[in-house]
């Protein structure tokens, strides 16, 4: 990985339906030179896909909340996932260090549909409790490199 890659990586972070052509523009090379690079990222497995990036605000998804989860005895992150999966409204969920097990990032429709949610996760045979904070407003919302 080098300077050329980081750029293409954020060239693509940025708009990933750019084109080779702007590709290698933004690193500093030719087009094929651009395709090369980035089919070398990919076979690497450093870029690991394209996708879409969708407002879930404009899908009426305007409520969101952050919930710490604390277990019932000492369940695998892998056992903690399982339980977790089925409950759509979970965007993200990471095992976390401190007093809490996880930490989840909900989005839901509104407050009723986000308390439906919440309550969902509390029913994971492996969840004792949760604590939940609504987000007000987002500050700061970057891509991921």
């Amino acid at each position: 990985m080098d300077a050329v890659d980081e750029e293409i990586i954020r060239c693509v972070v940025r708009n990933g339906r750019s084109t080779y052509a702007e590709i290698g523009e933004a690193a500093g090379l030719s087009a094929p030179a651009a395709k090369r690079r980035l089919d070398r990222l990919v076979a690497s497995g450093a870029i690991r896909g394209f996708t879409a990036i969708i407002d879930p605000q404009t899908l009426g998804w305007r409520t969101e909340a952050f919930v710490e989860v604390y277990c019932k005895g000492h369940p695998t992150p892998d056992e903690l996932r399982r339980n977790l999966e089925g409950v759509p409204e979970v965007v993200e969920a990471c095992t976390v260090s401190g007093a809490a097990d996880a930490v989840l990032h909900l989005l839901a429709r509104d407050i009723p549909h986000l308390e439906q949610a919440i309550q969902r996760v509390r029913e994971a045979p492996v969840i004792e409790r949760t604590e939940s904070v609504i987000v007000l407003s987002r500050l700061l919302d970057r891509p991921r490199l």
